[in-house]
């Protein structure tokens, strides 16, 4: 919490009104002091999401005490698309109509008028003044909640005499102030969009600390580049993102073909839903979006796409352990809650050629939805883009690298790890095999059991919950083979994982390097001495 008044613990978009209208019913039911205000605070990106109209909705509709402030700043993190956040431009260059309405206001309130007794005069004097300046309703007075604004947000003395001026009102009410995202700082005045998270960083001079690089592309790139050559080899493909076309790349294909790019703003179940109408109509979406945003729509993948098994390819961006953005970001879940949806495809790529590969298998792929899990950021592997594609068989894995004593089996980028671990225990005279999944769903069945035929200990790897993930998976299919493995799963564990960078993560939840070596250490030593056949 950055303070008191931080009263709920937020992550994703949207959500403010409704948590906020929960937490005024609350008061009134249970007769807290007379006059309390609960305030949520919504930026005009996020106020386009259903979720903050589901709760306008309700609000309009109660007598609780509900303020809602709504900051304007015409930025989200790229540029703010909808029709809403062009009404708001419109409601900010005419300000006439306002400004009248809100000096009437305090006029009404020395008179004392401002009272619950009194709102029937004002609001009729709302309506006259409407009808005289105005031949347009205000949309949050059309949904019966009161309006107040524009106002400067960097105007203090303004604020505080408006807030004080409304604060004693009762029922819900919506303050529209305009900010400047990166106000003061010139250069994020500049560049909102790079300065949205631009880690360490001089506030004398602007300089920002060096990233650490290694040089080669990330999977968004590959995932970019890739989009935009299905895109140029089959005028089917589409590019579908909600609010972050540069953050997954699909600007890329935005830049070139405008008119296949689609970025529908905060809004991933429609972005599912409207995916699902295009390809019921023939065509061939991709939709990226962050693992821990697609969430929001899983309703929507299970009814909307699965059920009716059309063609949509997920690509599921920084998927696994994204570092700071901390536990309202990570992308763990996927693999649990998409294994179980009937007739999902779930594969994850170990590195930037396999996404390209895996991307052109999944256009092939017309049975049903396809989803690509893949992290933020590169791999060890170099990419070549010369390299010809090779389209990957769901349900395939690989043997990266053979061994007597255990096998790893490694889920997605997870492989950099295990390779590395595999390394750790040759010099502790430990021999391990390991493979590659590729495929959550389906499994490669064959593969599984041959790996069940070796009669050593299996240890598998994720950078997904333990729950319900790959690991699972696997132990699921060996228990129903009746197969006598000896299976340890290393994943994430059963607790929210905070902030810190990905290898301090991946420590921390026992998935990198040594704590994979350690595992497959303790399993052949715990196995039964081998005996000697003379």
């Amino acid at each position: 919490d950055e303070s008191e008044y931080d009263t709920f613990s937020a992550g994703h978009a949207s959500n403010s009104i409704s948590a906020a209208l929960g937490m005024a019913v609350a008061s009134r039911m249970n007769a807290d002091t007379p006059g309390r205000n609960v305030v949520a605070v919504i930026g005009d990106a996020s106020i386009s999401g259903g979720l903050a109209f589901e709760g306008i909705n309700n609000a309009a509709n109660t007598p609780n005490n509900l303020l809602i402030i709504l900051n304007d700043n015409d930025m989200s993190i790229d540029a703010n698309v909808g029709s809403l956040h062009s009404y708001l431009a419109r409601i900010t260059s005419s300000k006439g109509y306002n400004n009248l309405r809100y000096k009437a206001f305090r006029l009404l309130k020395r008179m004392h008028i401002v009272t619950d007794s009194g709102r029937g005069r004002i609001m009729r004097f709302n309506n006259s003044l409407k009808s005289l300046l105005s031949h347009q309703q205000n949309i949050f007075e059309g949904l019966n909640v009161r309006y107040f604004g524009p106002v400067d947000g960097h105007d203090i003395n303004q604020l505080v005499r408006t807030l004080n001026d409304i604060k004693d009102m009762t029922g819900p009410r919506i303050l529209h102030i305009k900010t400047v995202k990166g106000k003061g700082f010139a250069p994020a005045e500049k560049d909102p969009a790079s300065w949205h998270a631009p880690g360490k960083f001089d506030p004398a001079t602007g300089e920002r600390a060096a990233a650490k690089s290694s040089g080669s592309l990330k999977f968004q790139d590959v995932f970019g580049a890739t989009l935009l050559e299905l895109a140029r080899a089959d005028r089917r493909v589409t590019g579908i993102t909600a609010a972050m076309p540069t953050g997954t790349s699909v600007s890329i294909l935005g830049d070139a073909m405008p008119e296949r790019m689609f970025d529908v703003g905060i809004s991933e179940e429609h972005a599912v839903t409207f995916a699902g109408g295009l390809a019921k109509e023939g065509l061939r979406p991709v939709v990226a979006i962050y693992s821990s945003f697609l969430q929001r729509s899983y309703d929507q993948i299970i009814n909307d796409i699965s059920l009716q098994r059309l063609p949509v390819m997920f690509c599921i961006d920084r998927a696994g352990l994204v570092g700071e953005d901390g536990a309202t970001h990570h992308g763990v879940f996927d693999m649990a809650y998409l294994r179980a949806v009937p007739g999902m495809t779930v594969a994850a790529p170990r590195n930037l050629a396999m996404l390209r590969d895996m991307m052109h298998t999944a256009l092939a792929h017309t049975s049903g939805p396809f989803a690509i899990r893949y992290p933020r950021g590169g791999c060890r592997t170099p990419y070549n883009a010369s390299v010809p594609v090779t389209e990957i068989a769901p349900g395939t894995g690989e043997k990266i690298a053979d061994g007597t004593d255990a096998v790893i089996i490694s889920v997605g980028i997870s492989a950099d790890d295990a390779s590395e671990a595999r390394g750790i225990l040759l010099e502790k005279g430990i021999s391990a095999a390991h493979y590659d999944l590729r495929y959550i769903k389906p499994l490669d069945t064959a593969m599984l059991d041959e790996i069940a035929g070796r009669g050593v200990p299996v240890i598998t790897v994720e950078d997904g919950a333990i729950i319900g993930g790959a690991g699972s998976a696997i132990n699921e299919y060996y228990r129903s083979k009746g197969s006598r493995v000896t299976l340890t799963a290393l994943g994430i564990p059963d607790r929210f994982i905070a902030q810190g960078t990905v290898p301090q993560l991946k420590a921390c939840a026992g998935i990198d390097a040594a704590a994979i070596a350690s595992a497959v250490e303790a399993c052949v030593k715990s196995q039964p001495a081998k005996e000697l056949s003379l």
